[in-house]
C-alpha cells in the first residue's frame, strides 16, 4: 500500500514547475500523491501548517515537510505579509 505524500502549492511558476517535475515524478506504487493548491483551497492551509510547511512550494511524505525552493510564505497565503 502507498504512503501518503502531500504536494502544497499556491499556484506560481516556482510551484507549478516543482509539481510537474518532482510531485509527477514518484512512484505511485510507492507514494498516493495529493496535490493541493491553496490558493484554490485556502481552508487547508491550516493543515499544511499542522504538517510543519512554511512555504510554498511544499511535499510532505509519510509525515515530514520538505520544502522545495520558494514560491510563497504560508503567512501570505492567509493575508498576514
Amino acid at each position: 500500500m502507498p504512503q501518503k505524500a502531500t504536494f502544497y502549492h499556491a499556484g506560481c511558476p516556482v510551484c507549478v514547475d516543482a509539481e510537474q517535475r518532482l510531485a509527477h515524478a514518484l512512484d505511485p506504487t510507492a507514494w498516493a500523491v495529493e496535490i493541493v493548491h491553496l490558493g484554490e483551497q485556502p481552508q487547508r492551509i491550516g493543515e499544511a501548517e499542522a504538517a510543519g510547511v512554511a512555504s510554498v512550494p511544499a511535499l510532505v511524505l509519510a509525515g515530514s515537510a520538505y520544502h522545495i525552493n520558494f514560491g510563497a510564505a504560508l503567512a501570505e497565503l492567509k493575508g498576514g505579509a
